[in-house]
């Protein structure tokens, strides 16, 4: 560059233009190697999560940030054994009333018409909805509701029960297998042990009140009718006994979570409504405030559902329970009404 500007010194203007031309010239040239570098990448079936770094961003072991990502690209399954079974992972995620509910012969493992990704969004990739993502090396890990250490198996199960209302599945069936390689498929590029933001939901700012049921039916007409109906049943892609499974969910009644389910405790389903609801919400751009999102889930959980048997056997350890959690024991001496519906400042 000193020998270029020798040249030209007797010639301001010139150098200038030669100066100008040599730094646009080195700024293509990175541009084009960045481009090259992505097409590779994309087309050897590496893609990843879209960045959009937070404040509280954490990197993953492959430098890619997962914090404030409104939903992660699911990568190509491999073609062998183990991508096939991911493959068929994903399926049962997306479709579980499809290969394993009640309207299917083979099925009968599931008491609804749910499907895993009814509140795990998007496939389990769609932030602050439970996403499934660095799950694989976060497990085995202690759960209060059965005070101990739980392998991604049992918790997987602990769904089936609960949220789907059904049976427990062998650990080493087929099925099981298939959802555990799907998740690990989802975890490639997250470091082993480490939880990453992004994963459960969104924080929540607890009003000082007991949620009020008349302001959330306010709430549920005027956001959440559109898709789960008047009457919180839901909208089917077919008709009842098809195994076709719901475009939107029912949100109580026959075909819902049952009542041992973590979306029938008041804070855990306000803070899915917050970062999730209505259709178009993000951690990121709410639609609902914290007190919107808590009267409505208040609203939710007062119609009724399938009834979870042996409830009492939650929690062995009962200053683990959470203090929304809707039915007994309790260690203290808060009435049950204040369990259900707050104010939760004991």
């Amino acid at each position: 560059m000193e020998k270029i500007k020798e040249t030209f010194a007797d010639d301001e203007t010139a150098w200038q233009e030669v100066y100008r031309l040599t730094k646009y010239t080195k700024i293509l040239t990175c541009l084009i190697l960045l481009l090259i570098g992505s097409c590779i990448y994309i087309l050897h079936g590496r893609t990843v999560p879209v960045p959009v770094v937070g404040p509280n961003a954490e990197k993953t072991a492959a430098g890619v940030y997962l914090s404030h990502v409104s939903e992660a690209v699911i990568r190509p399954f491999d073609n062998s054994k183990e991508g096939e079974l991911a493959a068929y992972g994903h399926r049962l995620i997306t479709e579980t009333y499809k290969y394993l509910g009640p309207e299917v012969k083979e099925g009968m493992v599931t008491g609804n018409n749910l499907a895993c990704s009814s509140c795990h969004l998007n496939g389990g990739t769609k932030a602050y909805a439970a996403p499934y993502i660095g799950l694989s090396g976060v497990f085995p890990i202690y759960i209060g509701r059965e005070n101990k250490v739980e392998s991604l198996e049992e918790r997987i199960n602990g769904c089936f029960e609960r949220s789907m209302n059904g049976k427990p599945i062998p650990v080493n069936s087929k099925e099981m297998r298939a959802m555990i390689s799907y998740i690990k498929h989802l975890s490639r590029d997250v470091a082993i042990g480490k939880r990453i933001e992004g994963q459960g939901f969104v924080q929540l700012n607890k009003p000082n009140r007991a949620a009020d049921r008349i302001k959330g039916a306010a709430v549920f007409k005027r956001y959440c009718i559109t898709c789960h109906g008047e009457n919180g049943q839901g909208n089917r892609r077919g008709q009842s006994g098809d195994g076709k499974g719901y475009l939107y969910p029912p949100l109580w009644g026959n075909d819902s979570f049952n009542d041992g389910a973590g979306m029938a405790r008041l804070l855990t389903a306000a803070r899915f409504i917050k970062g999730n609801m209505p259709l178009g919400a993000t951690a990121e751009n709410p639609i609902l405030t914290d007190e919107e999102a808590y009267d409505v889930a208040a609203y939710i959980n007062s119609f009724s559902r399938p009834q979870k048997a042996n409830k009492e056997l939650d929690y062995p350890d009962l200053t683990k329970k959470p203090k929304d959690c809707p039915y007994p024991p309790y260690i203290d001496q808060v009435t049950i009404t204040q369990h259900k519906l707050g104010p939760f400042n004991f």
